[in-house]
């Protein structure tokens, strides 16, 4: 403590000996010297203080620098620090290896998004925005622009081909859900399977032993069949008498009302029986009426005039309309001639405008209807791959009105949904 007093004494005594033109130059050494020999403020002064309020919290992004690790506060901060020497020597040393830098962060920045997926949500599916806005909420995070993943949308196409999160797209955005491949969680998969198998096996042993004491219990008799069910017939030939002999003679000594009561009670009896048959006979003998056949007939017209359709429409040789709006706004609505098809569902269309060449499957696409007097193609129904006329359009029915320019019924005209016909190239 003794000596900086003396050379503070020493340094007051040449700036009273020089001159005042050099006493300026003076001044400054003398400041740098109090600087230098004083230090950094302490942790408890309110300069320290003051600092770390300001330094709280997330700061912008534009004045991070990823290399140093270091956020200023401010435009001027930012410019100083990318002036200093220990910056000019980091960024040396990234431009000897960059991939590797760039590698370390990314590596960096995927397994702290992936442990915060997994401790905060678990196997749940999640928005991607929640996740990365908890994840960014920590200073020390690395930020995307340092690793090799432009985007969120990028970082989260990236997971899913890895397998190591599920993840689809949906008109809110993209949702991701942690797969746990953890070596304890599998453990415990099994095991629960094991337990769940173990407890079906226990319940087939039981509904094993009660069939075993139901058995048992009928004396080891084979079950009874189960009563068939038939169609009750009688033969009309069959006759339904009653000898009412003995009640005749209890009841008095005549012979002759003996005789003549049975021959009268059978008669009534036996017509009774044979009305049932006849009215069926009668029923089963019955013709259809008039009606009930040309109701047949409509019925039998309508099923054949029913239209084969099929779940394919795309044909060579027609226009078509581009609805996809994946590949942007340069083919989006943008008319193309179908070149070829493939597997049924997939075509080689050729950009009418542009004249490129693309591979689109058959959801992306629809037909084109052209002015009536123009050429089309029937590519679905019962007059699939016959070409037409266009004669008029029909917007209360969704249909048009075509005129057969080939095949077996050529000049016939009929009504064809929109979705059936499309125009020819």
């Amino acid at each position: 403590m003794s000596a900086r007093p003396a050379k503070f004494q020493e340094h007051l005594c040449e700036v009273k000996e020089e001159p005042p033109r050099h006493r300026h130059s003076i001044v400054c050494k003398l400041e740098g010297f109090l600087k230098t020999e004083m230090g950094k403020p302490d942790f408890l002064s309110p300069k320290a203080i003051s600092n770390r309020i300001k330094s709280k919290g997330l700061q912008k992004l534009r004045w991070y620098c990823q290399m140093c690790q270091k956020q200023c506060r401010d435009e001027n901060g930012f410019k100083c620090h990318c002036m200093s020497e220990s910056h000019q020597r980091q960024l040396l040393l990234a431009a000897e290896c960059p991939r590797k830098f760039m590698d370390h962060f990314s590596s960096e920045f995927k397994s702290g998004f992936l442990e915060l997926l997994r401790r905060r949500f678990g196997t749940k599916r999640v928005h991607n925005n929640i996740v990365y806005n908890e994840y960014i909420s920590d200073r020390e995070h690395i930020h995307m622009n340092a690793t090799r993943w432009e985007t969120l949308t990028v970082f989260t196409k990236w997971l899913g081909r890895q397998g190591l999160c599920k993840v689809d797209e949906t008109p809110k955005g993209w949702y991701i859900q942690y797969i746990d491949r953890d070596p304890e969680t599998i453990r415990r998969q099994e095991e629960l399977a094991k337990r769940k198998k173990h407890e079906l096996d226990d319940e087939e042993r039981s509904a094993k032993f009660i069939e075993e004491q139901v058995r048992r219990g009928r004396g080891g008799k084979e079950e009874e069949e189960d009563p068939v069910y038939t169609e009750l017939k009688r033969d009309n030939e069959e006759k339904v008498t009653f000898n009412l002999g003995a009640g005749a003679s209890l009841a008095g000594p005549s012979t002759s009302s003996a005789v003549l009561v049975p021959s009268a009670l059978a008669k009534p009896s036996s017509a009774k029986r044979k009305e049932p048959s006849s009215v069926l006979d009668t029923r089963d003998k019955k013709k259809k009426s008039a009606l009930e056949q040309i109701i047949e007939m409509e019925e039998r017209k309508k099923q054949q005039q029913q239209p084969v359709r099929t779940d394919h429409w795309l044909r060579p040789n027609i226009v078509v309309k581009v609805i996809t709006k994946r590949l942007g706004d340069k083919y989006h609505k943008k008319k193309a001639v179908v070149m070829e098809v493939r597997e049924k569902f997939t075509a080689v269309v050729k950009m009418i405008d542009s004249g490129d060449k693309l591979k689109l499957d058959q959801n992306h696409v629809e037909t084109v209807i052209p002015a009536p007097g123009k050429y089309v193609m029937i590519v679905n129904g019962n007059f699939r791959d016959t070409e037409a006329v266009l004669e008029g359009i029909d917007e209360k029915n969704f249909c048009a009105s075509l005129t057969l320019d080939s095949g077996p019924h050529k000049g016939k005209r009929v009504d064809v949904a929109y979705e059936d016909f499309s125009k020819r190239a």
